[in-house]
């Protein structure tokens, strides 16, 4: 199906089932622990091994000598794969390094060995008896060192600069200025569910059981990998325990498992440990961030600049952290850049809502700050710059755009109008502050394809490699299907992450539930149509409700066109221009209260609200669920999450659930979610658009703003601990 024109007035509209706050139909798998994730696929394959993965012990060097002779000797091993004995392999395009490290390393804790036996306890055991010599070499490990010789990048999806008019003079005849620099560290994607696979070979086929956002991109990456075909290779991940964006791409586990299990002529089944998953895998990088703002003295922003530089392992490429400015706000002059340093550091790439989160950390902060230069309102003065056109290119309108909607009804709904002067608001010991912020996510859409099949008993069927990272695809999926086909939802069977299925567009850059949906769309359409003809009704005018076929005053059962077997079609969404033509972004007003306790600097947040345009809803309870969950992911960037870099060594020291500190339950305070009632049409037949990135992207700077109105101290380094503000604070009582 090729999506060229907005959406008319189609199957979903009914909202019978699509819109509805339905629970998760995998919910019960979930909670009863019989959805089986990559590691738990015990029946799939008997005798599965196990594999141990050794990681680097330098972050830039050379391996001197391995040996693993007393490793193969020891009980239980059956097979020990290094990039010596491995055979010629290749580098998937996802990858910035490669993935079995040897002789050169590249990072520390890259993979240089998985060692194969019986028993975990047997793998682990033996990978400690391997002998290694390294030639360790001097390595680049400080974002602030190499920032002066951080380059231009080149290639990639997003232009390094952007101008439009004359940013520097435009700053130098403003009437209030501000130029601020604010820095965000190095964040771990700590997942609950690690990477993990489990590997089968049959001949010269491989089947991975693995943990894997998207199904193609990994398909073809470990082809490349292993140097074979892509109809070697059979991807199967259809419950995922948690992504954000770590799962994007092939990971070591998964080329491992394979490599393992070709060596030992078993199954293999690899987990990688959690130092491995912080120093092996990705993470988000730390980015330095200068934005100089200019502004007349009512508050119109004349001049817009925003610098950020970041750091990856050579070839890699920036954090995007400007992106989001060269779209938020109007301004008529207007400068973007960003800039890469070469670091020696593991593989900086996408966590959640890559570029915008740590770009709107930087950004609404600054924002507050000219609004307290102004004196004006920081809700105010975002309203009196909002844009409804692409402010680079104004001839390039927005599809949807309620921003100032989002803040108008947040404000209203969160008691602003009761916000005090900074420090001046007390609760016992504690300094009370309100902050907020905009939030911005893009919402772009690709091609996806599903399978429908109809069954004699009148069931559908809906077949897609689509993952399920918690978001509940399979839910909106199945909402979709029934709502097309006039069936109820306990009618409909969604099967997911296989890469025998047609190829979706998987789960990333909040694209996935729009276009999933639909393709799944696309696919029930196109059956309706073959159900039509084979019931020999008009198919430009049947209705499909409560099970029936109806048209020109005939009703006929749907499962009658399948007749004695299944009825199978298969297609795709394929968007058109639609979204070059017109910009298609997600927008939201973060509100948040802070205590600050005035003794300590323990900073606590006591409540927040989310207020979110983002298109039609296709299942608000889910998607409440989305954001209040991005909200807390804000609260832990916001206050405790930072990947610590020992710049000696060049490794992420606290690579573990006890020393990267996530927030937990009584981190955790009242949430309240807003949806306003929006439809894209130019988005996708689905009108809809993505919403779990969105909660995320503006609500750290939200608690950095309250905490600068709770005790007047502006802190721009982040995670914002205790010891960056106390001294700030007003006197004691």
């Amino acid at each position: 199906m090729k999506f060229e024109t907005p959406a008319g007035t189609n199957p979903v509209d009914r909202l019978r089932v699509v819109g509805q706050p339905l629970d998760r139909i995998d919910g019960p798998l979930k909670v009863t622990g019989t959805a089986p994730y990559a590691y738990e696929w015990h029946d799939a394959t008997a005798r599965a091994a196990y594999g141990h993965v050794i990681g680097a012990g330098i972050a830039k060097g050379r391996i001197a000598s391995l040996d693993t002779a007393a490793a193969e000797a020891a009980p239980g091993v059956l097979a020990v794969v290094t990039a010596a004995n491995a055979g010629t392999l290749g580098k998937g395009r996802m990858n910035t390094a490669t993935l079995l490290g040897g002789p050169e390393i590249q990072h520390y804790h890259q993979a240089i060995a998985v060692v194969v036996a019986e028993t975990f306890e047997q793998a682990r055991a033996a990978a400690g008896l391997v002998r290694v010599i390294y030639a360790r070499e001097e390595g680049r490990f400080s974002l602030a060192q190499e920032r002066d010789n951080a380059i231009k990048p080149q290639g990639g999806d997003i232009p390094a600069d952007s101008a439009v008019g004359d940013f520097e003079a435009a700053l130098a005849g403003a009437e209030v200025t501000l130029d601020a620099t604010y820095t965000t560290p190095d964040q771990s994607h700590a997942m609950m569910e690690p990477m993990a696979s489990l590997a089968a070979w049959d001949g010269d086929t491989v089947t991975l059981w693995t943990s894997n956002q998207m199904i193609a991109w990994g398909q073809g990456d470990v082809a490349r990998t292993l140097g074979t075909g892509r109809d070697k290779v059979r991807l199967v991940s259809p419950y995922i325990g948690g992504g954000f964006g770590g799962k994007l791409f092939v990971r070591a586990d998964a080329v491992l498992a394979a490599l393992g299990a070709r060596a030992a002529k078993r199954p293999v089944k690899v987990a990688l440990h959690r130092p491995l998953i912080a120093n092996n895998t990705t993470h988000r990088p730390a980015t330095i961030q200068r934005i100089r703002l200019g502004a007349t003295r009512d508050g119109t922003l004349t001049a817009i600049g925003h610098e950020s530089w970041s750091g990856d392992l050579e070839g890699g490429g920036p954090e995007a952290a400007v992106q989001q400015t060269r779209l938020l706000y109007a301004g008529e002059h207007r400068m973007t850049r960003m800039r890469l340093a070469t670091l020696d550091l593991p593989e900086g790439n996408a966590m959640r809502a890559p570029g915008e989160t740590p770009g709107m950390m930087a950004l609404e902060i600054a924002i507050d700050e000219m609004a307290d230069k102004l004196g004006m309102d920081p809700v105010e003065f975002r309203i009196r710059n909002d844009t409804q056109v692409d402010p680079e290119n104004p001839e390039r309108p927005f599809s949807q755009r309620q921003l100032v909607q989002c803040l108008r009804q947040g404000a209203d709904r969160f008691g602003w109008d009761r916000r005090a002067a900074p420090g001046t608001t007390r609760d016992g010991r504690w300094l009370v502050g309100l902050g907020m912020a905009a939030g911005f996510r893009n919402a772009p859409v690709t091609k996806s394809g599903a399978r429908a099949r109809l069954h004699e008993d009148g069931r559908v069927t809906i077949e897609t490699d689509m993952t399920d990272i918690g978001t509940g695809s399979y839910t909106i999926i199945a909402q979709t299907a029934a709502e097309v086909m006039g069936l109820p939802i306990d009618r409909i069977e969604v099967h997911l992450g296989d890469s025998d299925f047609p190829a979706s567009a998987g789960s990333g850059g909040q694209w996935g539930a729009n276009s999933a949906t639909a393709g799944v769309y696309a696919a029930c359409m196109k059956l309706r149509e073959v159900v039509a003809e084979r019931l020999q009704l008009d198919p430009a005018s049947a209705e499909f409700v409560d099970g029936e076929v109806r048209a020109g005053g005939t009703a006929v059962p749907l499962a009658q066109a399948a007749g004695d077997g299944q009825l199978v079609v298969e297609d795709a969404i394929e968007f058109g221009d639609l979204d070059e033509r017109q910009q298609l972004s997600t927008f939201a007003a973060h509100f948040v209260e802070v205590g600050v306790d005035v003794y300590t600097g323990e900073t606590r947040v006591r409540r927040m609200l989310a207020v979110c345009a983002a298109g039609r809803i296709l299942n608000p309870k889910q998607a409440r669920s989305q954001v209040i969950g991005a909200m807390v992911m804000g609260i832990g960037a916001a206050l405790s999450e930072e990947l610590a870099v020992d710049e000696g060594i060049g490794f992420f020291v606290n690579h573990d659930l006890a020393g990267y500190e996530v927030p937990v339950h009584a981190d955790v305070p009242v949430q309240e979610v807003i949806f306003l009632d929006e439809e894209d049409p130019v988005s996708s037949p689905m009108k809809a658009k993505g919403v779990g990135e969105l909660g995320l992207c503006g609500v750290s700077a939200a608690i950095a703003n309250a905490i600068h109105n709770a005790t007047g101290v502006r802190v721009r380094e982040y995670p914002i601990t205790l010891e960056k503000g106390i001294e700030g604070l007003p006197a004691l009582p």
